[in-house]
C-alpha cells in the first residue's frame, strides 16, 4: 500500500463524514468516484475506516446515484475479505518466503502453499472497522441438504440476519451462517418436527426485532456462535431493556412479597378462599378521599393468595 493512495483515501474519507454529519449528500457523487478509481486493498479499508464513511454517506443521502454507488464500492470491498491472504504482495517477494504447511480441512493433511506472511495471512482474520469477519471463518461449513423444510428454514434464517444494514458494514456471509445455525438445530432434534420449528421461529422473530440490533450484530460478529443462538432460551436472546424491565419487576415482585410478610399484622379473622386457612396477615392503606374507609390487603401465609378487602 502505498503513502500516496493511504492520504489520498484519508483526505476522501474526511470529506465524506463531514458531509454525512451534515446530512448533505451534495458533492458526495464526485469523491465516491475517485474512491473508485484508488486500486483498493485490506490493508487500505483497514487503516483508513473508508468503508464505515461511505457507508455512513450511503444512509444519509436521497440521491439515488450516491446511494447506488456507494453500494457497488461497499460490495467490491467484501470481496477483497474472499481474496487469498497476501494476494497484494509482489512475485519477487512471494518467492523470498518458505512455504508452511497447512491442513486441509476436508482431509486433514498437510498441504504446500507458496505465500505465509504473518502480517498479510492474519489480515484476512482480522476484523477491520467497516467489515469485520464473522464467526463462520471458524465455524465448519454446513453440509448441504435436499429437504425443502429445511431450506426454507435457512432462507428464512438468512434474511433475518440481513434485517438493517449490519451484515454490509460487516461483511458477514449470511447464507452460511444461516445454514450453520439451522444445522446446529436440526443435529439437536433429529427432525423437522414442530418443536424444531418452533426453535426455528424464535430464532428468527429475535434476530428480526428492529429494538434489538444487539444480539443480530453479535451473532453476525461471531461473538454469538450459531451453536450458542441455536439454544438460546427467550430470555437470553432479549434485548437489554426488555431484560432490565423483567429485573426490576422481579425486584418489585420480591419487594411486595416481603412486605406483605414483615410489614403486615397476623390474624385469622380472615379466611383464604384457595386454602381455606386462616393464617394470614393484612395491611391497611388510604387509597382513596379521607372521609373514606382504608382499603385492606390481605395475604395468606399458608398459600401466598392476595386479595383485597374493603
Amino acid at each position: 500500500m502505498g503513502k500516496k493512495e493511504e492520504e489520498e483515501v484519508i483526505r476522501i474519507a474526511k470529506k465524506i463524514d463531514k458531509l454525512a454529519q451534515k446530512k448533505n449528500g451534495s458533492g458526495a457523487l464526485d469523491l465516491l468516484k475517485e474512491l473508485k478509481n484508488v486500486p483498493m486493498t485490506l490493508e487500505l479499508l483497514q487503516s483508513t475506516r473508508i468503508g464505515m464513511s461511505v457507508n455512513a454517506i450511503r444512509k444519509q443521502s436521497t440521491d439515488e446515484e450516491v446511494t447506488s454507488l456507494a453500494k457497488s464500492l461497499i460490495k467490491s470491498w467484501k470481496k477483497l475479505l474472499d481474496e487469498p491472504a497476501g494476494g497484494d504482495k509482489t512475485t519477487e517477494e512471494k518467492k523470498k518466503e518458505p512455504a508452511a504447511p497447512v491442513m486441509s480441512q476436508s482431509q486433514g493433511s498437510p498441504e504446500p502453499r507458496e505465500e505465509s506472511s504473518s502480517s498479510n495471512s492474519s489480515s484476512k482474520s482480522e476484523a477491520v472497522d467497516m467489515m469485520p469477519t464473522t464467526h463462520t471463518s471458524a465455524f465448519p461449513r454446513a453440509p448441504g441438504t435436499s429437504d425443502s423444510v429445511r431450506l426454507k428454514c435457512r432462507e428464512m434464517l438468512s434474511s433475518a440476519l440481513q434485517t438493517g444494514d449490519d451484515h454490509i458494514t460487516i461483511g458477514a456471509d449470511c447464507d452460511e451462517l444461516g445454514a450453520q445455525i439451522e444445522e446446529c438445530i436440526f443435529l439437536e432434534f433429529k427432525n423437522t418436527d414442530m418443536k424444531y420449528k418452533n426453535r426455528v421461529r424464535s430464532r428468527i422473530s429475535n434476530l428480526k426485532d428492529m429494538k434489538n440490533p444487539n444480539l443480530r450484530r453479535n451473532v453476525l460478529c461471531g461473538n454469538v456462535p450459531p451453536d450458542r443462538i441455536a439454544k438460546m432460551t427467550a430470555e437470553e436472546m432479549a434485548s437489554d431493556e426488555l431484560k432490565e424491565m423483567r429485573k426490576n419487576m422481579t425486584k418489585e415482585a420480591i419487594r411486595d412479597h416481603q412486605m406483605a410478610k414483615t410489614g403486615g399484622t397476623q390474624t385469622d379473622l380472615f379466611t383464604c378462599g384457595r386454602c381455606k386457612k386462616n393464617k394470614c396477615t393484612y395491611t391497611q392503606v388510604q387509597t382513596r378521599s379521607a372521609d373514606e374507609p382504608m382499603t385492606t390487603f390481605v395475604f395468606c401465609n399458608e398459600c401466598g393468595n392476595r386479595w383485597k378487602f374493603c
